[in-house]
């Protein structure tokens, strides 16, 4: 099996709906920063993996023909907010299996403006037993079910273990202090925790509007290679994906009767133990993470579903400050989805970038000192989860 190098990465600044470029301009020019960063032309590509999850059949391939056609094979993913990220899998799975030398992953999203929303209402919604769950489990029909699913899960745990909601609005001033450093975020602005909790409410005692992700349109791509094609190229081999794991959902996350486990605590965990195993490493011997907080309360359940602090824990790692820089970890130096926003597809693909970045050396006033093992956590309801760790060797 060949060891996987990401030879490229690259990423534009995510903006809000409305403001962006059409979606094949944007995958352009997040192509062109990944294939500038890795010094390589598109033709040495032999796959690509192209992820989004609003636009139609072949979009990849529309995306890609504007920066060029060279007839290799192309293929399209959609798996919601993880995409990103399994196209980053498919992509390291081509490359370890021998069965390409150089592969792409590109993750592009144009999206509307407001919650998301079924587009297909002529036929059964994949999402029908989440919702019902959540509808049995949370109630509150009233409130848009993306808010449900992961409020649910955070109230879930304040119902436990008597987590303060002021938790999750340290989560969020956190993120907002990441992102300040970060010039390719959407939301710059340092927020206090009294900021966050005085912003509109959007569920009494349990979430206001800034424990949430915006809608946002981007791009992302990595470009992974074997360490042969990287040496016979002469590319900055330094980074490499040491174990990665996918994983979707089990019948416990219906079972349980938990809205953690409806939003796919399960699957990370799983797909954390198998990175973990596979590399030889523990959690307490990762520096960064980049975790899906497209809610603050998703961040927080995350913390114990990855293993960085114990299950109930989370309060006091919060309190601790260990999620930030003199911490244990460092969590989300990126400003997280939070802050940096989320366009589903290219998000997985962002959060490589920066982990890269923060191995290499190169996060500038974002950089994590020393960092020699990052571990990163993409999480699509309906499901999938992606968990993937990169070495500086």
């Amino acid at each position: 099996m060949s060891k996987v190098v990401v030879a490229g990465v690259g990423m534009i600044p995510f903006v809000k709906p409305g403001a962006n470029k059409p979606y094949p301009e944007m995958a352009t020019e997040a192509l062109r920063a990944a294939f500038a960063d890795a010094g390589l032309d598109y033709a040495t590509v032999q796959q690509a993996y192209v992820g989004y999850v609003y636009g139609d059949s072949t979009a990849g391939q529309c995306a890609l023909y504007d920066f060029g056609m060279t007839g290799i094979p192309v293929f399209n993913v959609n798996n919601n907010c993880s995409t990103g990220s399994s196209a980053l899998f498919l992509a390291r799975q081509a490359v370890e299996s021998g069965a390409v030398d150089c592969a792409l992953a590109l993750g592009f999203e144009q999206m509307n403006p407001g919650a998301l929303g079924s587009v297909f209402a002529d036929r059964p919604s994949p999402f029908q037993r989440f919702d019902d769950a959540t509808a049995d489990l949370v109630g509150h029909a009233e409130i848009p079910l993306a808010l449900r699913y992961f409020g649910g899960a955070g109230l879930a745990h304040m119902q436990q273990y008597g987590t303060p909601l002021e938790t999750f609005a340290k989560i969020r001033a956190k993120a907002s202090r990441h992102a300040a450093n970060n010039p390719v975020a959407l939301f710059r602005t340092v927020l206090t925790a009294d900021d966050v909790l005085a912003s509109p409410v959007m569920w009494p005692g349990v979430m206001t509007r800034l424990m949430a992700c915006p809608p946002t349109c981007g791009a992302a791509a990595a470009i992974l290679c074997s360490e042969s094609f990287a040496a016979r190229h002469g590319l900055d081999a330094s980074v490499r994906i040491r174990a990665q794991a996918m994983t979707t959902d089990t019948p416990v996350s219906f079972e349980a009767r938990d809205m953690r486990e409806v939003v796919g605590a399960s699957m990370t965990k799983s797909a954390a133990r198998q990175v973990y195993e596979a590399a030889g490493v523990g959690p307490e011997d990762i520096d960064v993470v980049e975790l899906h907080d497209c809610f603050a309360h998703n961040e927080l359940i995350t913390y114990e579903a990855l293993g960085l602090c114990p299950e109930g824990g989370a309060q006091k790692f919060v309190d601790d400050g260990d999620n930030t820089y003199g911490g244990k970890f460092v969590t989300n130096p990126s400003g997280g989805l939070l802050s940096k926003g989320h366009p589903l597809g290219a998000t997985g693909l962002a959060q490589c970038t920066e982990l890269v970045q923060q191995l290499r050396g190169t996060a500038d006033k974002r950089q994590v000192a020393g960092a020699s093992l990052a571990l990163q956590h993409n999480l699509g309801l309906g499901g999938a989860c992606v968990v993937t760790l990169y070495e500086r060797v």
